[in-house]
């Protein structure tokens, strides 16, 4: 029997979609291995936190996950997991309070570090992960919610974009075998998940390291699989996104019309000492392409979401406001918007001319203010389009004002509600949207009226 069996285990983690996949596979480990899980919030005998460190903010968040885990069970064993440790000396995270350090090799053997920790007083150590070769062996047979699963196809990147971290702490592009990807999602159509969402550090890059594959190639594989009726994309790079790519992802019917394109700025001097490889003609480029393509093919508007760092070091007002003009005219979904953060080892760490904390914060208010104004945009040009019959994935039933509203996501990413006396979760429904009624934790709810049932 493992040391670690019936032991109360409490899991938390923080960023990205890789870590919360990487997170659940761990979490499926520990129950194999005999563990009680627990909310992180309960005293626990070992507490698991996988960590982030995009931003500094995320390696203060870091450090008050550790420190809230040892406060609520001094006598706990602490494993802090993931990139903000494996940026840093082992000594250095020990310091707050841990006693088991795993870098991002290793989350895999999550139960022997642990039985380890327990056994020999073991710590832990980081390998060097810009050394690493191939995709860390991980495979997810299920997860918390019932309707979609998210599934890592790709860790590290080789961009090294000047105000980025992430190259440093995650490694060079190592993808996993599509026949290892396949697998895995069979296995979870098999279990009743119908949307898939690949995620992956540098998803663009996939299949560069493998030769014989690329993420067009993954997709249309993935595509064939019996069960599976939607494939989401999480993130593209826009340089990936050709005449060619567009088309034939446009005729790949099962993939979502719903798209994060990375912009980082939309002021081409800002771009070019980010070291981003494209300017924002490029960009505006991209974006009809894909607009064009999927209305031709599919009568879809797929919905275009993005993140955006303002304040980044030089960035002078007339720098500030092309960058708004040009987010403005894009029409994003959704923007998400990051304040410059200096990230210790980076080339941007090093520049002058740095803007302060007020300035950044109004600048950031702006670009909030315009992303609310675009994405309501959005949402009533679909509203308004009687003709156009989005389709909603039913993923829970949520009460509000005594009503029972069956929620989900649409397949440009609108929440979406239903009113039926039949159950629906884990259905497909197609029908009109109507404008807002109803919210959930501050996001807006569309209804869905004169809907069919088509899976």
């Amino acid at each position: 029997m493992s040391s670690i069996s019936s032991k109360k285990v409490a899991v938390y983690s923080l960023g990205c979609k890789v870590n919360s996949y990487e997170t659940e596979v761990m979490v499926q480990k520990l129950k194999d291995a005999g563990c009680i899980l627990v909310p992180f919030e309960e005293e626990a005998d070992i507490y698991v936190v996988n960590t982030c460190s995009v931003t500094n903010i995320a390696d203060r968040k870091s450090r008050q996950m550790l420190h809230r885990a040892r406060k609520q069970n001094p006598e706990a064993l602490i494993a802090a997991v993931g990139c903000y440790v494996q940026g840093r000396e082992p000594e250095e995270v020990l310091s707050d309070g841990v006693d088991l350090v795993i870098g991002n090799e290793g989350k895999a053997d999550i139960v022997t570090l642990l039985e380890e920790c327990l056994e020999k007083g073991y710590h832990g150590t980081l390998c060097d992960i810009s050394k690493v070769t191939g995709c860390e062996e991980m495979e997810l047979l299920t997860t918390d919610e019932h309707t979609r699963a998210y599934i890592k196809i790709e860790d590290g990147c080789n961009q090294f974009c000047s105000y980025c971290i992430i190259p440093y702490v995650r490694g060079r592009v190592r993808s996993r075998r599509p026949e290892e990807i396949i697998k895995e999602v069979r296995a979870l159509a098999e279990k009743d998940y119908c949307e898939i969402v690949l995620t992956g550090i540098n998803m663009s890059a996939y299949g560069t390291d493998l030769g014989d594959t690329d993420l067009l190639d993954l997709v249309e594989r993935l595509a064939d699989i019996e069960g599976i009726s939607r494939i989401r994309i999480s993130s593209l790079e826009p340089r990936i996104v050709t005449p060619e790519f567009s088309k034939r992802l446009a005729g790949i019917k099962k993939v979502c019309p719903h798209f994060h394109l990375s912009l980082q700025s939309g002021c081409d001097r800002t771009l070019k000492r980010m070291n981003r490889h494209y300017d924002s003609g490029e960009y505006a480029g991209v974006a009809e392409r894909l607009r064009r393509d999927f209305f031709r093919e599919r009568g879809a508007y797929p919905a275009l979401t993005t993140d955006v760092i303002v304040g980044f070091p030089g960035e002078t007002e007339e720098d500030f406001k092309e960058c708004v003009r040009f987010v403005d005219g894009i029409g994003f979904f959704e923007t998400h918007i990051f304040k410059y953060s200096p990230r210790k080892g980076t080339v941007a760490a090093k520049l002058g001319d740095k803007l302060t904390e007020k300035e950044k914060t109004a600048r950031s208010r702006v670009l909030l203010d315009l992303g609310e104004k675009n994405r309501d945009a959005y949402t009533k040009q679909l509203t308004k389009n009687r003709e156009y019959l989005p389709e909603l994935l039913v993923e829970e039933h949520i009460f509000i004002d005594g009503k029972d509203l069956q929620v989900g996501h649409t397949g440009e990413y609108i929440k979406a509600a239903v009113i039926s006396r039949e159950d629906l979760v884990g259905r497909i429904v197609k029908g009109h949207l109507t404008p807002t009624e109803y919210r959930d934790g501050g996001r807006e709810i569309c209804m869905m009226e004169d809907f069919e049932i088509v899976k």
